[in-house]
């Protein structure tokens, strides 16, 4: 009798740590389950502001130790210090930048009234190319060539770019709404001034709870790599665009937004916009009287070699980050967010990239992770 009672509890033992476990596996999933919907609503109610905030970070972490710079010179007065850096970074964006997009989408918006209706063509050649000695009639030539072979060209492909204009003015729009979108990114910023090392120690401790114990380490290598690159590559690449913008159309050169963009983007990809700069230079000697065509090379020299001090002085560290990362993050943000993604792409894909040799780096040597 007592051997039936022993095997009988025996096997009710497993019967009940099987339903213990399965209470468990379903305890857990329900768990995960609400934790789930919770998240994919909270996700929900962020997506719009996600690039606001993202923007607003990279902002923040770049512009972070010029705030403290100007609380120490205020005496300690942390939220004055914010809003006069805000009230600055404000001042750039909506003064010339706001320009120089004004400019380019009119620009743009001419090439595309003006391929619709085939009166799109290259200017004269100025008469100072043409009767140069030996090489004029070589030039005139070349232009008159071109200028009917883009005549031809523009005939023939017209028809079909004409019913894209509503996409052609839809980006042209969004190039509009760039101001907005870094308006109200410097506005976030500005906010996140005073509460910075609290967030970043909250980040911290998100990042050891992931990637422990070298999250922070992480987090660091993050925040030095956005620093590094909105300053020495992005912040570089604007002032340079900036000073190119204001002088060409100071002095009322044509196309001024499209050749102040090119110049931009060819200083993000570590170009540099002499590219733009050496061939406008040229066309104003052709064009102008010797005074302004002077004066405007006094002017854009400086402005094309002034990388070479600037960097230097704003890059806290050196960065070893390939210029094909930031190539691909230049025109991979540009195709997925438009003007937005020219600063952004570049400063997220460096940091993922930085990342990515530390975690290695880290295996390599046999460190956790």
């Amino acid at each position: 009798m007592s051997d039936q009672s022993s095997s009988a509890s025996s096997e009710s033992k497993p019967a009940r740590a099987d339903t213990t476990l399965d209470a468990r596996v379903i305890d857990i999933a329900i768990r995960l389950g609400v934790l789930g919907i919770f998240a994919y609503f909270s996700l929900q109610l962020i997506a719009p502001f996600v690039l606001f905030l993202l923007w607003a970070v990279v902002l923040t972490a770049a512009l972070y130790p010029v705030y403290c710079w100007l609380a120490a010179r205020l005496g300690g007065r942390k939220t004055l210090s914010a809003v006069l850096v805000t009230l600055v970074c404000l001042a750039i964006v909506i003064g010339p930048v706001a320009v120089l997009v004004v400019s380019l989408v009119e620009t743009l918006t001419g090439w595309y009234h003006g391929l619709a209706d085939g009166a799109l063509k290259l200017p004269e050649l100025p008469p100072k190319l043409a009767s140069l000695p030996v090489v004029g009639d070589k030039i005139s030539d070349l232009w008159h060539l071109t200028s009917s072979s883009l005549e031809l060209v523009f005939t023939k492909i017209a028809p079909m770019l004409v019913p894209a204009g509503g996409r052609i003015l839809a980006t042209l729009a969004s190039l509009s709404g760039s101001v907005l979108f870094f308006v109200v990114s410097i506005i976030l910023s500005g906010f996140l001034f005073v509460p910075g090392p609290k967030l970043a120690m909250g980040a911290k401790r998100f990042a050891d709870r992931i990637i422990a114990p070298r999250g922070a380490e992480f987090v660091d290598l993050a925040g030095a790599t956005i620093r590094g690159v909105s300053r020495g590559v992005i912040g570089v690449a604007v002032i340079q665009g900036l000073l190119t913008g204001v002088v060409l159309i100071a002095f009322s050169v044509p196309l001024a937004g499209v050749l102040t963009f090119v110049a931009l983007f060819l200083c993000i990809i570590q170009i540099g916009p002499a590219l733009v700069i050496v061939p406008t230079i040229i066309w104003a000697w052709s064009s102008w009287d010797v005074m302004p065509a002077l004066l405007f090379t006094v002017l854009m020299v400086p402005v094309m070699l002034i990388d070479n001090v600037l960097k230097p002085i704003l890059m806290s560290r050196g960065l070893d980050v390939p210029m094909l990362v930031i190539l691909i993050g230049v025109l991979g943000g540009t195709i997925a967010y438009g003007m937005i993604g020219l600063f952004l792409g570049p400063v997220i894909l460096a940091v993922i990239y930085e990342l990515v040799i530390a975690w290695v780096k880290v295996r390599e040597e046999g460190g956790p992770g």
